[in-house]
């Protein structure tokens, strides 16, 4: 699995101009499930995502995770994270997994997640306008299989 991690004030999510998820203070999650992956993937990036350090104390450090600081997660599926552009000038997505599959893994990611912060999500397979108001900005890329 992989994720890109935005660390945001605000951030949410609208499918046909109707908002499906919104969060305040926390991390937008930009999620890609590849092929391969499992539920022991999705077990590894939450804990990871849950417990970085990406949230500043008094002294400007990086030395406080969403936990810490009670905030709430934004997950979007995202496919296009599993893009190679090694040939060509279009994108090819053959190690992103099967949609139905993949689905069923961003459920269980979202599942494990909400057991620790509030969650809020985008809508699988849907066209998503994602809004997020960038904190810093900090921004990580995280891949299951380096953690």
């Amino acid at each position: 699995m992989r994720a890109i991690l935005q660390r945001v004030k605000a951030s949410w999510v609208l499918v046909d101009g109707v908002e499906v998820g919104r969060i305040g203070r926390g991390v937008n999650v930009l999620l890609g499930i590849g092929k391969g992956d499992n539920e022991e993937d999705a077990k590894k990036l939450a804990d990871k995502i849950l417990n970085l350090r990406i949230f500043e104390d008094e002294r400007g450090k990086f030395q406080h995770s969403l936990l810490d600081i009670k905030g709430s997660a934004l997950i979007i599926p995202q496919f296009t994270l599993y893009a190679s552009v090694k040939k060509g000038r279009r994108p090819s997505f053959e190690q992103a997994e099967e949609p139905v599959r993949a689905e069923s893994l961003y459920n269980y990611f979202v599942e494990v997640m909400s057991q620790k912060v509030p969650v809020s999500t985008g809508r699988f397979g849907a066209n998503m306008e994602v809004h997020i108001v960038n904190w810093g900005p900090v921004t990580v890329f995280l891949d299951s299989k380096e953690l």
